[in-house]
């Protein structure tokens, strides 16, 4: 039985989705200022994910002990 290695990054499918209720919402003249920010929200979250996954170095820095006490 082979599995298959899980891939990494975020789902193509969900960024389209994120980037096309940005562009539906910000577009609707109808829709409120917390819609708006609900959304724009959700598409910075997605930006700071997608950082965090480029950078193989996010987070290494924690364990290192810079204090010489």
């Amino acid at each position: 039985m082979t599995r298959k290695k899980k891939v990494q990054g975020i789902n193509p499918d969900l960024e389209k989705a994120i980037s096309s209720l940005l562009k539906d919402v910000m577009d609707d003249k109808e829709s409120s200022l917390t819609d708006k920010a609900r959304i724009i929200d959700r598409a910075l979250k997605l930006e700071a994910i997608r950082l965090k996954a480029q950078d193989d170095q996010w987070g290494s820095g924690f364990l290192d002990d810079e204090d010489p006490e």
